[in-house]
């Protein structure tokens, strides 16, 4: 692990070889990566998982504990879907402990499709073998309600950091091509995400690293 609150700026290249060196320090080791919205969580940890492959790296995101549309517009959430608060905290703890334990020869997860809007359950199989789980999503740090422990479930912690202009472009382009109109789009990356942003900004100082992805 590193020495928490370290800020590096590190290639793509850079990061796959720490997650290799993590994935081959013998058992299992979880990373988290976390990161504001529109951060690059999702982009950076599939290519780390596609350039260790499958025998040595699963990614399981956080994503697949979003509570269900039903769940959230029954409880008036529907409009803050992302929020610390839409996700099942409790579930997603528990997997980690499955994961950190390896008692199973096998561990569904699940996932989050984009395109339905819906978690769907035991997508993923993590099987015992495999040294490297990588899980990403914004709420790795928060300190907000069971959230805060999850910190102690992760041997190392990444905090990608990207200026806002950026951060806030790609999520535009992410919400239309899901169908939002530019105008909704605008409204929610404004609104809802940029709540979560600055939420998510309170737990940059629990990373053990603070990353600005570099070109190589």
């Amino acid at each position: 692990m590193t020495a928490t609150g370290q800020t590096v700026a590190l290639s793509v290249g850079n990061l796959v070889d720490r997650a290799r060196r993590l994935a081959e320090a013998g058992g299992r080791t979880v990373l988290g990566i976390t990161g504001a919205p529109g951060a690059g969580k999702t982009t950076i940890a599939s290519r780390l998982a596609a350039e260790l492959g499958p025998q040595l790296c699963v990614l399981v995101p956080m994503d697949g504990f979003h509570l269900c549309n039903a769940t959230l517009r029954a409880w008036g959430r529907r409009e803050r879907k992302g929020a610390w608060d839409t996700f099942d905290a409790e579930g997603y703890l528990h997997l980690l402990g499955r994961l950190r334990d390896q008692t199973d020869e096998v561990v569904h997860a699940p996932d989050f499709d984009r395109h339905l809007d819906e978690p769907i359950a035991c997508a993923i199989p993590v099987a015992r073998a495999v040294p490297l789980v990588i899980t990403e999503g914004n709420w790795l740090l928060c300190r907000e309600g069971p959230w805060q422990r999850v910190k102690s479930m992760l041997d190392d912690s990444w905090y990608l950091q990207v200026d806002d202009p950026t951060r806030q472009h790609r999520l535009v382009g992410r919400h239309q091509q899901h169908g939002m109109t530019e105008a909704q789009a605008v409204s929610w990356t404004a609104g809802t995400d940029q709540a979560n942003a600055e939420l998510v900004a309170d737990g940059r100082d629990r990373a053990d690293l603070t990353i600005t992805v570099v070109a190589s």
